[in-house]
């Protein structure tokens, strides 16, 4: 298992903070409709009555686990490297490297956070495929920026657009995630990442 237990606190940010760290392994380990609640307690040793003061049902905690954690954890990872460099092609091959670099079991087993709700949650609620594609539009939108940006700074070709670019390669990455989980295939995940940094090249003027 991937949880671990929580200490106990009575601080209400700190009750709320585990409560969303328990609830995100959760939801990863077990899907959404599934997490068990008393599992998450279990794991954090709050209490039932702490839970539903922070969170009024499972549905109010899964989204928050969507605003909370899965989207600041996403603009760490992806968003944030951007800022670092002139070259959003550099940094987006460096991303792409390190993925490579680090890719093991745990990213076949257990996927995508976003992509495995997208596909679970999507179709089912708005509230949640509404939280999602807020998602989805701010990672287009901040690789969309940082590729006019580089040409501008003439690193991306005059020709590329930038927003068509940015949408085909994070579907390209949640799609090497998703074929390398189907695959059971640490391998499979890796070649596909090795070719988007092909195509990711290609843009460079």
């Amino acid at each position: 298992m991937m949880t671990q237990s929580i200490r106990k606190t009575r601080n209400p940010e700190q009750t709320r903070s585990d409560l969303l760290r328990a609830a995100y392994t959760e939801i990863l380990e077990s899907g959404f409709q599934a997490a068990s609640l008393e599992r998450i307690l279990a794991n954090t040793s709050v209490s039932k009555g702490a839970l539903y003061h922070h969170f009024s049902t499972k549905r109010d905690l899964g989204l928050a686990v969507i605003e909370e954690v899965i989207a600041p954890q996403l603009a760490t990872r992806w968003f944030a490297p951007f800022t670092e460099h002139d070259d959003p092609l550099a940094s987006l091959q460096r991303i792409l490297e390190e993925k490579i670099k680090m890719a093991d079991e745990s990213v076949i087993r257990y996927g995508c956070p976003l992509n495995n709700l997208i596909q679970e949650m999507s179709p089912l609620d708005e509230g949640f495929r509404h939280g999602l594609q807020q998602i989805l539009d701010r990672w287009v939108e901040v690789m969309a920026s940082a590729l006019a940006d580089g040409q501008l700074a003439r690193k991306v070709r005059a020709d590329v657009e930038p927003e068509e670019v940015a949408l085909f390669i994070v579907a390209a990455i949640e799609g090497c995630v998703g074929l390398g989980k189907n695959a059971q295939s640490v391998e499979a995940y890796q070649r596909c990442l090795r070719q988007l940094q092909l195509y990711v090249k290609s843009l460079a003027a």
